[in-house]
């Protein structure tokens, strides 16, 4: 990886230095286990780390668009905080991904996860953004070189239209939240960091026999392989009530659940489970040139080790029907604004599985209960403060049991 540690002041065999230099040891294991991938291959670890590297496939189309638009994005607001555009393509090119439907040429955006992580990597929020939600798309760059017109349509379009940088550039309008890196992966490339890892666990309220996502499973809990996982995150109109926000709430305890499993010892300490899944999950990928390098996703990952399971958080954003067709969503106003003003000034919220979808403030004032209490009648109390507490969300974390 290139990172040493070396003689230097404070440095000793024992003491002070000796505990920073486990620390960094700590680090560089549990960050994506790559050190303990290339000891483990000796001689051939340049190699490996060469491959594994040159496996992720580098967004440069992406990046020269949005070099193009600059000065119209949003600024960042929190330094060390990072926004990552997570996108699940639909697109049928690619080894196994024909099964899947007929290719028609073009792809979109089958999924689209906006992740805050906060500047002092205490926490993790997930938000996903409905694929047919009705947005203001960007005039956007095809993929034959011409130009779109801006138009009012279904977010997925912006991928259709534009690929990544269209999607990018469309969430950043419609958040006001700049965008630090951005990662595609397809149907292949999921399944395959599914199995990579052995299969993932997901407790099913109900046992599902859904022909259309090729999944017959028992209630309980259950490890998927990749195939049922796709058809797991993917099924809609059989499951459930066939909406959108359920799949979106079963994609996010699948991921909570995904997060559990690669976190685990067993795997991140382990090089024979390590190597197959750092090959699988950087063969799946493309993403911007920033992070298209072991060194840049070890960067980005090395400080989300200390996230406690709570703290890694999912929900949807606000939204309703869309008041012109029953089969399209909107945002609902102003709880989705207030909750991308949290992601932009790094502020902490709250997810719930049930509940109200915010807080009320909570007034105080000189006794605990609101009451004179025990104070002299002739006491003056101090004027009542209100504290808001952080808005509360509909979603889930990484640590809850989904058949609790």
């Amino acid at each position: 990886m290139g990172y040493r540690v070396g003689p230097g002041a404070g440095a000793s065999a024992s003491g002070r230095g000796l505990v920073r230099r486990r620390r960094r040891r700590w680090v560089r294991i549990t960050a994506f286990g790559v050190t303990a991938l290339l000891v483990a291959a000796g001689g051939a670890g340049w190699a490996v780390y060469a491959k594994l590297s040159g496996n992720i496939t580098p967004d440069e189309a992406a990046a020269a668009e949005l070099a193009r638009y600059d000065r119209e994005r949003p600024t960042s607001l929190v330094k060390d905080a990072r926004n990552i555009l997570l996108i699940g393509s639909d697109s049928r090119e690619g080894t196994g991904n024909a099964r899947y439907g007929r290719d028609s040429g073009t792809e979109r955006s089958d999924t689209t996860i906006l992740l805050h992580l906060s500047a002092g990597r205490g926490s993790a929020t997930a938000v996903s953004l409905p694929r047919d939600l009705m947005v203001d798309l960007p005039g956007c760059r095809r993929p034959d070189g011409s130009r779109s017109a801006p138009r009012f349509a279904m977010f997925n379009q912006a991928f259709q239209l534009g690929g990544s940088a269209c999607t990018i550039r469309t969430v950043e309008k419609l958040t006001d939240i700049r965008i630090d890196h951005h990662v595609v992966v397809d149907f292949h490339g999921f399944k395959e960091m599914v199995d990579a890892v052995d299969g993932v666990e997901v407790c099913l309220r109900e046992p599902i026999d859904d022909r259309a996502a090729r999944l017959r499973l028992p209630a309980g809990h259950v490890t998927l392989n990749g195939e049922q996982a796709l058809g797991y995150v993917r099924a809609r109109k059989t499951l459930g009530d066939g909406s959108d926000t359920e799949r979106m709430e079963r994609q996010q305890r699948f991921l909570g659940a995904l997060v559990n499993k690669v976190r685990s010892n067993d795997v991140l300490l382990n090089p024979v489970k390590l190597y197959p899944v750092l090959d699988a999950a950087t063969s799946s990928l493309t993403t911007d040139p920033g992070l298209a390098s072991l060194r840049g996703l070890y960067d980005l990952v090395r400080g989300l080790r200390d996230i406690p399971m709570e703290q890694v958080q999912f929900l949807t954003v606000p939204r309703e029907s869309y008041a012109y067709d029953a089969n399209r969503d909107q945002l609902v106003e102003p709880a989705a604004d207030r909750l991308f003003e949290r992601l932009r000034t790094d502020t902490p919220l709250v997810v719930k599985g049930n509940g109200p979808p915010e807080s009320a403030p909570q007034s105080l004032s000189g006794a605990r209960d609101g009451s004179h209490g025990d104070a002299h009648p002739g006491a003056r109390l101090a004027p009542a403060v209100t504290v808001s507490p952080p808005p509360t969300y509909r979603g889930n974390t990484a640590a809850e049991d989904t058949c609790g």
